[in-house]
């Protein structure tokens, strides 16, 4: 099993150019054993709870055995010290030394595994080594020229399961070379939900709060939020975890009241304890994180002291989505199971808060970023709803959205607003169908459609660069991830002429994609090949009206 379920998008200018290697010294140890020493306690009173009912199973067991039985075991099962003795015989351990003061009178030196390292050639630098070809600096210059990020090229981040291993991988995208892969990943303790991209340096002493800084939130099954730095390399550890796992208080009764509660799932105001399935950074306030869990309630994280600073409590069922306002710093959309999407202001918690109703569950919520007064909600159901925001109903059930689109016949699991392209919209749904809209005054219209082979779409992420404005992430079900250049569309170019710069002739279909496995690279070379030619099969293209 493969699949990729989020990713997300890192703007240019913000990785490092060369990534540094995780180095493991005293300052490290320590801030992982503090870090982790929550966890070790719960799992070292789980493993005791696991071996006392064991003994007392078991014990239940001999209780009910008759009297005799208890007797015939030890003869079955133990050796007579004299066999024990005729074991060992065989290995003559009495005059063991005796051979090893043999060999020196004998030989002048041990036989044994190190008798001969005097004689070892020894070289106080591995310059002076003659069989040692490649020299030190020719190796940190070749790993340095790999790991190497320029200016012009985007990150890309994939949360990913493959056979039961869960991890982060992190992807180069060089625009020019049409080229994708993997730079590095991280490894993750259980199936990844959704990331967040972040520019502020979370638990590093060595930095200023507010210096800029290229990190990455992950929320997953586990209840707790790992937070990463993405210019280091092969870390073994996150650099902070928001929730109960990264919670480093000492008071013994106070670490059992939270396992209680975390193993009653009792929804709290400190910490998640269901799934996180939905992250929101703020980008006006750096050190603020929202998140969302199918405990049903939404948190806000100040990234600066790693604590949850509020909890809120709008939905009666799973809260799948987030967005914060672009404008309104504040103000945050959420879309529940519930069927109903709530814009709140944070900073009123017990205010009563506009609410909009609709027809299934709530899959995506997303405020307009070229018209901050309206919202999109998808819909299991396969529907857009296009909402202004200025306009909140009495009730949910009076909701009278601007505009519906049935984009899809199955749940619209993907869903992308381009921030720089206006009434530039892409879908993905379940179906296995990535569809391209012009949004319109009129309405949406579809431009093209398209089956990426990437399996049932979990993902479609437009580029946040203007240079690379009209590329597209699409994941799925499949673990493939596939970046699509739809300005080389024919569709897409009529229908926002006035973004795209006039090409002479004809253009190919650009279609930059990664394997699951160097294997299978080949064959899924040659179909994307195949289908970048003529468009291939699974397209459908409408011109604009």
């Amino acid at each position: 099993m493969s699949m990729i379920t989020a990713t997300a998008w890192v703007p240019r200018g913000f990785a490092a150019p060369f990534p540094t290697k995780y180095t493991f010294d005293e300052d490290e140890f320590a801030r992982i054993a503090e870090l982790a020493k929550i966890q070790l306690d719960d799992a070292n009173e789980d493993l005791e709870d696991a071996r006392k009912e064991a003994t007392d199973s078991n014990g239940a067991e001999d209780m009910k055995e008759e009297d005799g039985s208890d007797d015939e075991v030890p003869s079955k099962t133990l050796k007579s010290k004299a066999d024990a003795d005729d074991d060992l015989q065989e290995y003559d351990l009495e005059h063991y030394d005796d051979d090893v003061e043999k060999d020196k009178k004998d030989e002048g030196m041990g036989m044994g595994m190190f008798g001969n390292v005097k004689s070892l050639a020894y070289h106080a630098s591995n310059e002076d080594d003659p069989y040692i070809t490649m020299k030190e600096n020719e190796e940190e210059d070749e790993d340095r020229e790999e790991l190497q990020i320029l200016a012009n090229d985007n990150l890309l981040l994939a949360a990913k399961v493959e056979d039961e291993v869960a991890h982060l991988e992190v992807y180069v995208y060089e625009d020019e070379a049409d080229n994708l892969y993997v730079h590095h990943d991280i490894m993750l303790p259980a199936i990844p939900l959704c990331v967040e991209w972040l520019d502020l340096p979370v638990g590093k002493s060595n930095v200023e709060r507010d210096s800029r800084a290229n990190f990455v939130a992950v929320g997953t099954f586990d209840p707790d939020i790992e937070i990463w730095d993405l210019d280091t390399i092969d870390c073994m550890y996150p650099n902070a975890i928001l929730g109960q796992g990264g919670d480093t208080g000492s008071d013994g009764l106070k670490k059992k009241e939270k396992k209680k509660k975390k193993k009653s799932k009792k929804a709290n105001d400190e910490f998640h304890v269901d799934a996180v399935l939905s992250l929101a950074a703020n980008r006006h306030h750096r050190n603020l994180l929202a998140s969302s869990s199918a405990d049903k309630t939404v948190k806000l994280w100040d990234l600066n002291t790693t604590k949850c600073a509020k909890s809120y409590t709008h939905h009666t069922d799973k809260v799948c989505s987030i967005a914060w306002h672009p404008k309104e710093s504040t103000a945050l959309l959420s879309g529940s199971y519930d069927r109903t999407v709530v814009a709140a202001d944070m900073r009123a918690p017990d205010a009563k808060v506009p609410r909009w109703g609709v027809e299934s569950d709530v899959e995506t919520v997303r405020w307009d970023p070229h018209d901050p007064n309206f919202f999109y909600i998808s819909t299991e159901n396969g529907i857009i709803h296009y909402h202004d925001v200025r306009k909140a109903p009495a009730s949910p059930a009076a909701s009278k959205p601007v505009w519906i689109l049935q984009a899809h016949d199955e749940s619209v699991s993907a869903f992308d607003i381009n921030p720089v392209i206006p009434g530039f919209m892409a879908t993905g749904s379940t179906d296995k169908q990535v569809k391209l809209w012009n949004i319109q005054p009129s309405g949406p219209s579809m431009v093209v459609s398209r089956d990426l082979d990437v399996g049932k779409v979990f993902s479609t992420v437009f580029a946040p660069d203007e240079e690379v404005g009209f590329r597209l992430a699409v994941a799925g079900s499949k673990g493939m991830m596939q970046i699509w250049d739809t300005s080389t569309n024919p569709a897409v170019r009529r229908a926002f002429a006035s973004r795209v710069a006039p090409v002479e002739g004809e253009i190919k279909e650009r279609l930059v994609g990664v394997g699951e496995d160097s294997s299978e690279s080949e064959e899924e070379e040659g179909g994307v090949e195949a289908g970048e030619a003529d468009g291939g099969e699974g397209w459908e293209s409408m011109d604009e009206e």
